[in-house]
């Protein structure tokens, strides 16, 4: 059953500027959705892929990743952590910035027109390193604790630490021209989940298209036009992010993981890894292996 999940409302009162948000269970909110807050967040237990547009990586503990207004995204935690029986726990720290609830007359203020410039020009997902990381953490850790004018103080403080930072790389290299539409959102969220959940087996185009309510062709242009990949090779992807997770953490052998990752064939899958990862699989376990020692 297609699920509607891409809009998502961070609980607040209409007027918020900013909202602190502790997420703690087995895993993390497993669906691509989309808030018009900007969204500062903390890794503190949990491991899994992070998703954003184009981009397909691994999120851990101790990161700190920074999202504009309206950005799709997903902390997909890796599938141990949806498994009854796991004593593993995802824990992440948020705090939400809604620059609307501000209103329109602050921009006109002269103080911040810097900061209306700053806002209006960072789109997309961020990773924050470095000293830009340490001070964030650090405010995120307390923020809790705040409130008044020092909670709006504490915020302020973050998103100049943001603003005047040389430690953000920016994930996502498609930006879109525009958000999505609710319709647009639904429709990419059900795509999402579904290869999210079917991605272990030969997943056909019809069946895909068939849960975007498009035909073929015009599935192909929707999802090239959001994810600047084409179906087959985000799927890929997807799958090879996956196996590299499973070569690190597990024992399996190398056949077993190209075929629990939806590989059909091992030949394809030792091409498409050396593709994706620029190395064999049996090479990159040994190099991972030898960094653990």
């Amino acid at each position: 059953m297609n699920q509607k999940i891409i809009s998502f409302k961070i609980p607040k009162s209409h007027k918020e500027f900013v909202r602190f948000q502790v997420d703690e269970g087995k895993h993390f909110y497993d669906k691509l959705h989309q808030h018009p807050e900007w969204q500062l967040t903390i890794i503190l237990e949990g491991k899994g892929q992070l998703m954003v547009g184009d981009y397909m990586g691994r999120f851990e503990p101790g990161e700190v990743y920074l999202l504009s207004a309206n950005v799709p995204h997903v902390f997909r935690s890796d599938e141990e952590y949806f498994q009854n029986s796991t004593d593993k726990k995802s824990v992440s720290n948020t705090v939400f910035f809604d620059f609307e609830a501000l209103g329109k007359g602050i921009w006109e203020v002269e103080e911040f027109l810097d900061l209306r410039q700053w806002v209006s020009r960072i789109k997309g997902c961020y990773a924050l390193t470095g000293d830009t990381k340490v001070k964030l953490v650090k405010e995120i850790l307390g923020f809790g604790t705040k409130s008044g004018l020092e909670k709006i103080l504490s915020a302020l403080k973050m998103i100049q630490v943001i603003e005047q930072s040389k430690d953000m790389t920016q994930l996502n290299k498609l930006v879109p021209v525009r958000d999505y539409s609710e319709l647009e959102g639904k429709r990419m969220g059900n795509v999402m989940a579904f290869i999210l959940a079917e991605s272990h087996r030969n997943v056909h185009l019809k069946e895909v298209a068939d849960v975007a309510n498009l035909s073929k062709e015009a599935f192909c242009r929707f999802f090239k036009d959001r994810t600047g990949k084409t179906f087959t090779g985000f799927v890929n992807e997807l799958r090879i992010h996956k196996s590299c997770h499973l070569l690190r953490e597990t024992d399996f052998s190398i056949s077993q993981i190209a075929y629990q990752c939806g590989f059909q064939n091992l030949s394809y899958f030792n091409r498409a890894f050396r593709k994706y990862i620029q190395n064999t699989p049996k090479s990159y376990r040994k190099q991972i292996h030898f960094q653990n020692q």
